[in-house]
């Protein structure tokens, strides 16, 4: 039929990873409302899942969870997207004079895929080399986390970091590196619990052999989750 069609249509596009831009796909009245209003909407839409689901929300282990998940939907797993928690990234001058490339390795990614709404865990490395500014080491983690809190494809997190902290440092020398696990693959459909899946985008210097190679060399994707 039809309608089985075009569900097997989607669900074939989702698996792969196709996006239209390296920018998050929201609607033009994605902060018409308030996050209160969010949670009380997103709380009637759990509730009504789990309980057509079967499950009794009478009970006292359940009854709580339609406003949890609401809430951590809109304030934690989901706050990404909300732009007034973007992190403010001040930079400071290179007093220094430190020219080779600066990694800030390991960076615990907390992602939430975006076709199955399921778990995205692993570590992000960050390179740059200063164009004569620098940033505080934490403000590089606190990008990570900032993009990362919002349904995602992998390749569009990568490519947002980089953009985020080209913009900040006034520099196309930086790069990024994630090696990370997606549940929707560990968990369903082939439940391969040992993959994991890497992505790269290199910017300015970094698009040279040398330059890669010793940024690779550094973090060596010995990474375990």
């Amino acid at each position: 039929m039809k309608i089985e069609s075009d569900f097997n249509d989607i669900d074939a596009l989702g698996e792969d990873h196709i996006s239209s831009s390296s920018e998050t796909p929201l609607r033009a009245d994605a902060f018409k409302l308030s996050s209160n209003e969010k949670i009380n909407i997103i709380k009637d839409d759990v509730k009504h899942i789990l309980e057509t689901l079967g499950l009794d929300l009478n009970d006292d282990s359940l009854k709580g969870t339609p406003n949890r998940v609401a809430k951590m939907f809109v304030n934690e797993i989901f706050g990404g997207l909300d732009p007034d928690k973007k992190p403010s990234a001040s930079t400071f001058d290179n007093k220094y004079k430190y020219g080779e490339m600066l990694v800030e390795k390991n960076i615990t990614v907390y992602s939430t895929c975006e076709h199955h709404l399921l778990p995205i865990v692993g570590r992000a490395h960050i390179a740059y080399i200063s164009n004569g500014t620098v940033v505080g080491l934490s403000k590089m983690n606190r990008i990570v986390d900032y993009y990362a809190k919002r349904p995602q494809v992998q390749e569009r997190l990568t490519i947002q970091i980089v953009k985020e902290l080209q913009a900040v440092l006034n520099t196309e020398d930086v790069a990024c590196v994630i090696d990370a696990k997606h549940l929707c693959v560990n968990s369903r459909g082939i439940r391969d619990i040992e993959s994991s899946t890497v992505t790269s985008e290199f910017g300015g210097k970094f698009k040279e052999n040398e330059t890669r190679r010793e940024l690779l060399d550094y973090i060596k994707l010995d990474t375990q989750f």
